[in-house]
């Protein structure tokens, strides 16, 4: 709508000028007669300076194109013809764009406090999101109180193997008579598939703690079976000795000792 009133008003500018042009020169300037004022010419300095404040004074939706020493309307939009052709006679029209004065100083103490509490709710909603991800990344409360396992040996009787649970794997614990001691040591080494003495996987040798989990593909295997009295995995046949130590199937290696230690006597901690 802008450049619609700035069209109509550009040609009422003009039919404007051209009656105060025909009024000038039927005039000649203010005195002398019809005659002389007929034959006298208009200077072309005043008449451009005369179309110039005409033209200058409009909308700030229409451009001033200035061509050659011209200067009119362009036909492109005004954003277009404001960066190809830069003209400083381009005014605003107060009426229709008000400017407002820039804001007052003494408020300047309430703008920096908006500022810095706005930073600071950033700040502290970026903090909260990082303690977010560090706390889902660590372990919970049930998998820390897995981390270790206490066990009471006091009610295991010996020859028989006890089966509990520690970070969701089952771990055997087995009390050995001297029958089993002296089976487990007189073992050739040179016979086994993963050669390993058994003191070296015991530190007690009346206990023997291994992780209840085959070898092979991660079966369970049955304590107190197979063809060594140890453990037997019923899946691909692998036998284990009476110190865990594989001595018959595919598995490749013995079933594996966890980290563990001797709080008591009759106790002992698991992890």
């Amino acid at each position: 709508m802008l450049r619609v009133a700035g069209r109509r008003l550009f040609s009422v500018s003009q039919r404007s000028t051209t009656n105060a042009t025909s009024f000038l020169l039927s005039d000649g300037f203010g005195g002398g007669d019809q005659s002389s004022s007929a034959t006298r010419p208009l200077p072309s300095a005043d008449l451009d300076s005369y179309h110039r404040s005409s033209l200058v004074r409009g909308f700030s939706s229409q451009v001033l194109t200035q061509g050659g020493n011209e200067v009119g309307f362009g036909s492109e939009p005004a954003t277009v013809e404001a960066v190809k052709t830069p003209n400083s006679k381009i005014v605003y029209d107060d009426h229709n764009h008000e400017r407002y004065p820039p804001g007052d100083p003494s408020k300047r103490a309430f703008a920096y406090f908006v500022l810095s509490g706005g930073r600071f709710v950033y700040a502290s909603v970026l903090r909260l999101l990082v303690l977010k991800l560090i706390v889902s990344m660590s372990a919970s409360k049930d998998v820390l109180a897995l981390a270790s396992l206490e066990v009471d040996l006091g009610t295991i009787e010996p020859g028989t193997t006890v089966t509990v649970k520690w970070r969701g794997k089952p771990v055997f614990i087995r009390r050995r008579t001297e029958d089993d001691i002296k089976l487990a040591n007189s073992v050739d080494l040179g016979s086994l598939r993963d050669p390993q003495e058994d003191s070296v996987r015991v530190k007690n040798p009346e206990w023997l703690v291994v992780v209840g989990v085959c070898t092979h593909l991660g079966c369970i295997p049955l304590p107190n079976a197979g063809d060594y009295g140890g453990w037997f995995c019923p899946c691909h046949g692998s036998h284990y000795d009476i110190s865990g130590r594989i001595r018959k199937g595919p598995a490749p290696y013995n079933l594996e000792v966890p980290t563990y230690s001797f709080l008591e006597e009759n106790k002992v901690l698991i992890g």
